[in-house]
């Protein structure tokens, strides 16, 4: 089942660098959720120089089938692009009104402005009650942006 979009929720497109591992858990049945990181960091030209300005860290949530291609393609230090609902959550903590902020992600990507990258799709079997086949047609992998094409076929 995939999760339902509904209308004035704030959506968010970014991108940055994955910051660690990627978390996986089953949460019941058939349904999974993804975690993790991403960095980004400003970067301008002031004055003839690129300076850096201060790293955000966002916390990203994926669901679902979301999730397990996420666990299965993602890595740290990985460049990506994440689309999703910003979810905020409030609480009261020793009298202090504490905020945090996720995504939940509807799209994740790797960022093609950094290298290559191969799309490998599930491949599922037209039986009932067929799941879908862990084995893909070929894997992702990521090359240098500069210099030859570095990819391998599979």
């Amino acid at each position: 089942m995939e999760e339902e979009l509904t209308m004035n929720e704030t959506q968010i497109t970014f991108a940055g660098r994955v910051g660690g591992d990627i978390t996986l858990r089953e949460v019941s049945g058939d349904r999974h959720v993804a975690s993790f990181r991403v960095a980004t960091q400003p970067r301008r030209l002031r004055d003839g120089e690129w300076t850096s300005g201060p790293t955000t860290w966002h916390t990203v949530k994926a669901w679902n089938k979301l999730a397990l291609h996420v666990a299965e393609s993602l890595h740290s230090g990985d460049p990506v692009l994440v689309h999703g609902r910003l979810s905020v959550d409030v609480w009261e903590r020793d009298g202090t009104s504490m905020t945090s902020y996720e995504v939940v992600a509807t799209a994740v990507g790797h960022d093609l402005s950094h290298g290559t990258s191969a799309f490998a799709k599930h491949v599922r079997h037209e039986s009932a009650g067929a799941q879908e086949s862990p084995q893909i047609r070929s894997t992702a992998t990521l090359a240098p942006a500069a210099g030859p094409d570095t990819t391998q076929a599979a």
